[in-house]
């Protein structure tokens, strides 16, 4: 057992964040250190308590952080802990200045619960520039990752950390990503003739809402249920996106349309197609570009009822003959109407259209915190669900 301390209760910012030079190394020799997260990389703190001849370290989240826990490679014995846990470990502390504690490692814990969660550094959307296209698209694991790792640097990157690993525990978009790269190939793999777009489709409609507590998934900042601007589609599911019965294709001439819709000149259209494009004398819409999600937006001017009008195109990659009928949960307060209401493919239809009315009354709809509501749409047979969230917001003109 070791004596217990957080700098942070001097009220200094800088000490109970343990940054660097902050800490008395009178006052923290030959102790367990609590750390406050932020300001700072979390294995830099680590050193600064290990060069002040702190023996352990606790790292405490803030409450922007949740109770989402972050595993790294640390230079001295490291504890961390949720935003709640560590104002318990502080209130301890303050009642018992004798306080001491042990860092204790029991082997790896399975099956922990709810799972998945939205990270608290996970990127939200709305997409800031192109808010018409839903981003996120979905989310894949990302979380404290075992990942390969290369002996040219130790396990925390730090000059001072001279560790050899072949392997380090990372999180980031930088572990997600190869998630959603693997499942890609592996779809590519299983269907040749599909284009990145409908690969894109498949993972996003059959992407899971759901967590192992069979609740909705949570965001572990505001502890509270996600929303699609924080997981887009949902959480990645291959095995169901393997057989997403239904797909929304893109062609080049879809992207052509879409840069044209937002602005993109024909000079600089073409550094991309790398052939001459033209753009139409009519403006295309980028909202219907053929996505896998529906964002509508309504100038924040609006007053009483206004509609938008979307259509989507989805191809039948499930069985030959097959009748999809549509399923639609509103956002609230907004009434969508999906015509046909029923979709019949077979051998000599694999493409079909439909159209998506989205009404709002400005009198009706309240956007709440994060300034839009969300529902969704979905083609069912009675063996696929294929799933496309909607957002409704109001934006001010540009």
């Amino acid at each position: 057992m070791y004596p217990l301390v957080y700098p942070g209760k001097s009220g200094v910012l800088s000490a109970s964040l343990c940054m660097e030079n902050s800490l008395d190394p009178n006052k923290v020799r030959g102790k367990i250190v609590i750390c406050d997260r932020g300001s700072s990389p979390r294995v830099a703190k680590g050193l600064v308590v290990k060069k002040a001849g702190g023996v352990g370290m606790i790292l405490a989240n803030g409450p922007s952080n949740g109770e989402g826990l972050v595993g790294d490679a640390h230079l001295i014995p490291t504890c961390a802990v949720g935003s709640d846990e560590g104002d318990e470990i502080k209130s301890y502390l303050a009642s018992n200045p004798s306080a001491t504690a042990t860092i204790n490692f029991r082997g790896t814990v399975v099956g922990i619960k709810p799972a998945p969660v939205v990270a608290s550094f996970s990127a939200r959307g709305p997409n800031g520039l192109n808010p018409e296209i839903l981003k996120p698209d979905l989310i894949a694991p990302g979380v404290n990752i075992l990942a390969a790792w290369t002996d040219a640097v130790g396990p925390t990157g730090l000059d001072s950390d001279t560790r050899k690993s072949e392997f380090n525990i990372l999180s980031g978009t930088s572990m997600a990503c190869p998630h959603v790269s693997g499942a890609a190939a592996l779809l590519k793999s299983a269907h040749p003739d599909w284009s990145p777009a409908a690969i894109r489709s498949a993972m996003m409609t059959t992407a899971n809402l759901i967590d192992n507590s069979f609740k909705p998934m949570i965001d572990e900042s505001s502890k509270k249920p996600a929303t699609p601007y924080d997981f887009g589609a949902g959480h990645l599911n291959l095995d169901l996106a393997m057989d997403p019965g239904l797909v929304y294709d893109l062609s080049n001439n879809d992207y052509v349309s879409f840069l044209c819709a937002i602005e993109y000149g024909p000079k600089t259209i073409q550094v991309i197609t790398r052939s001459p494009v033209n753009c139409p004398m009519r403006k295309p819409l980028a909202e219907n570009l053929n996505y896998p999600s529906i964002a509508a937006l309504f100038p924040s001017e609006t007053r009483g009822v206004s509609s938008k009008i979307f259509f989507r195109m989805v191809t039948n990659v499930g069985e030959t003959n097959a009748v999809y009928r549509v399923n639609v949960e509103p956002p609230k307060g907004v009434k969508v109407s999906v015509k046909p209401g029923k979709l019949v493919f077979s051998q000599t239809v694999r493409r079909l259209g439909y159209y998506v009315t989205i009404t709002v009354d400005s009198n009706n709809l309240v956007l709440g915190d994060l300034g839009a509501v969300f529902g969704s749409l979905s083609w069912v047979d009675g063996k696929h669900v294929v799933r496309s969230p909607i957002v409704v917001t109001q934006i001010d003109p540009l």
